[in-house]
């Protein structure tokens, strides 16, 4: 079979790999889709926040359907369509699926169904591979409490993860002003329903004021983990709101004006991951309809990843990226 490998940092290549043998307990996935993540290029780059090594095979935003069962799995049977969350417990340790243990860029893969969710029907291979990034948008608009059409919600940050959270968001009714420097982000925001998007390089926190008649938004999601953005999302809330802190920006320092979180009673916190919520997200998306595709931008054959991480880079070029195989 083909696979992905980073064999060092900054050298991907795609290689054949022998076919995996799967254990009693385990199950065999054939990979539909997977979604290339900013972590992604962290690991690439040798900088990811966990300790790793090389070669591995990435991939953690991934769809796909189980062809083969082991002999003591009862609750998943061949033909189920699947996704897998990316922090996992094996007998070793707790492992980042795709990061510290080799991951869906491959043709075949073999995992132990605790992992596992089933997909509904109404969910196609290509949208389920956004689930685990929208498990994690998802999970930040609930850890703030959640939101609702009495709310105003703006979102600091329109890459996926911004994005995914802006979709959470609308789902719940609420009304959703995302922020970013750049058209093509924002646009994609204007198509899953966001009610207007600001630029983030044209004085946000004045027109944020202007379009909540100057009380500032109830919740704050912070998904890009800049220093603009962080230093101004303290301004976009309203008194005694909530602001939810998603965006990666782990190890550095930036100064912001913490008083602000005092004078206007905020409520602030931290959010990383998606623990507990994969079934609840893929319900929500499930029941609710979103159309989560326009943030997937490009679409490569997984025979052409290193093609696609190359055009990622650009941020300008590309917002999700997605990889497709259908397996032989």
């Amino acid at each position: 079979m083909r696979a992905l490998l980073f064999e060092t940092p900054d050298k991907p290549i795609i290689i054949d790999k022998p076919m995996p043998e799967i254990g009693a307990s385990e199950v065999l996935v054939k990979t539909r889709a997977v979604g290339i993540c900013h972590s992604d290029y962290e690991l690439l780059a040798g900088r990811y926040i966990i300790p790793i090594s090389y070669p591995v095979t990435p991939g953690h935003e991934w769809a796909g359907e189980i062809v083969e069962v082991g002999k003591k799995v009862r609750d998943y049977k061949v033909g189920d369509r699947v996704v897998g969350e990316c922090v996992v417990r094996t007998p070793e340790r707790l492992h980042h699926f795709g990061f510290s243990m080799d991951g869906a860029d491959r043709e075949y893969f073999n995992v132990n169904p605790e992992w596992l969710h089933k997909l509904p029907d109404g969910i196609d291979d290509k949208r389920a591979s956004l689930i685990e990034p929208f498990t994690c948008g998802f999970y930040a608009v609930l850890r703030s409490g959640g939101t609702n059409a009495s709310e105003t919600v703006v979102v600091s940050g329109g890459g996926t993860i911004g994005l995914v959270s802006a979709a959470a968001a609308i789902g719940m009714g609420a009304r959703v002003i995302v922020v970013d420097p750049l058209k093509s982000r924002r646009d994609v925001a204007l198509k899953l329903g966001a009610a207007e998007v600001v630029d983030a390089t044209q004085d946000p926190i004045g027109r944020i004021m202007e379009l909540t008649a100057g009380k500032g938004a109830d919740l704050v999601v912070e998904a890009a983990g800049h220093d603009a953005s962080l230093a101004n999302v303290f301004e976009y809330a309203r008194e005694e709101g909530r602001v939810s802190m998603v965006g990666i920006n782990i190890g550095r320092k930036i100064p912001v004006e913490l008083g602000k979180i005092q004078i206007r009673n905020l409520t602030v916190k931290g959010c990383i991951g998606s623990p507990g919520v994969w079934p609840a997200a893929i319900r929500f998306l499930e029941r609710t309809g979103i159309d989560l595709s326009p943030i997937q931008t490009h679409t490569f054959a997984l025979e052409n990843a290193v093609e696609a991480f190359e055009l990622g880079k650009d941020a300008t070029k590309a917002i999700k990226i997605t990889l497709t195989s259908g397996g032989t």
